[in-house]
């Protein structure tokens, strides 16, 4: 795993430098705010894989400065909800007993890099519109409420994570001024508590106790292995607020 890591970070970095290189100097720069709303999603140790129905709901407030043509600098602030719960759709039947739940919101700040396949932000482009990739650093803050099986209390619960932003989507520029985003995003976390649920709690016993029957039983809390990860996917409008010619390639 480590060694997957590297070569995913080190193809990023020559990815960048790459595109520093190659790309001319231009002139001009050009400065955009803008904001978004979307959806979120959550795996982990509930789910391993985004489920419809426990989407939540994202805003970001953004600013960003286009270097040239293809590099932009993006720093945001994000808040979105996450939840999940066993009940809703159980991995199998020591999740159906174990039924935890969770709940809250998510507070972010990031810087990313973008990347746009297109000469598209070139004044006189002939393209109004563009792929783009994106990646960064951030860091979010937790604020929920759950509880680890249906026999606890839900307990609130804070907590935060550095976090590795990456992602993609498509930009379409309306006017000169306007330009309307489309964009899928992955954050992945180095924590595994976003849901309460790690690898240290420990396990329920295997055996059911005679004296309590209604206490679950065989269930083997969280996965040690992995990190809980959570996504937005939503719409965003920016507006440019200085703008000077850009020298053709």
């Amino acid at each position: 795993m480590k060694k997957v890591n590297f070569q995913i970070s080190s193809f990023l970095i020559l990815f960048w430098v790459m595109g520093l290189l190659g790309t001319p100097k231009a002139l001009a720069q050009k400065y955009e705010i803008g904001g978004g709303l979307g959806t979120t999603a959550y795996t982990g140790d509930i789910l391993r894989k985004i489920d419809l129905d426990h989407l939540g709901l994202h805003g970001t407030l953004f600013g960003k400065r286009n270097f040239d043509n293809v590099w932009s600098l993006r720093v945001g602030i994000s808040a979105g909800t996450l939840r999940a719960t066993d009940s809703v759709r159980p991995l199998d039947l020591p999740a159906e007993r174990r039924d935890a739940r969770f709940r809250g919101g998510v507070l972010e700040g990031s810087a990313v890099m973008e990347f746009n396949f297109l000469d598209f932000l070139r004044n006189d482009s002939e393209f109004f519109w563009s792929p783009y990739a994106f990646f960064g650093i951030g860091y979010s803050h937790f604020f929920m409420k759950g509880n680890t099986f249906a026999y606890n209390a839900s307990e609130g619960y804070n907590l935060g994570s550095v976090v590795i932003p990456f992602g993609g989507g498509i930009k379409y520029r309306i006017n000169d001024r306007w330009t309307l985003q489309v964009e899928a995003g992955i954050r992945a976390t180095f924590t595994d508590y976003i849901d309460k649920i790690d690898g240290s709690t420990p396990p329920i016993p295997r055996f059911q106790d005679p004296a309590n029957p209604d206490i679950p039983y065989g269930i083997n809390f969280g996965n040690p292995y992995d990190k809980d990860w959570y996504y937005f996917l939503g719409v965003s409008l920016s507006y440019t607020i200085q703008s000077t010619k850009c020298y053709a390639y």
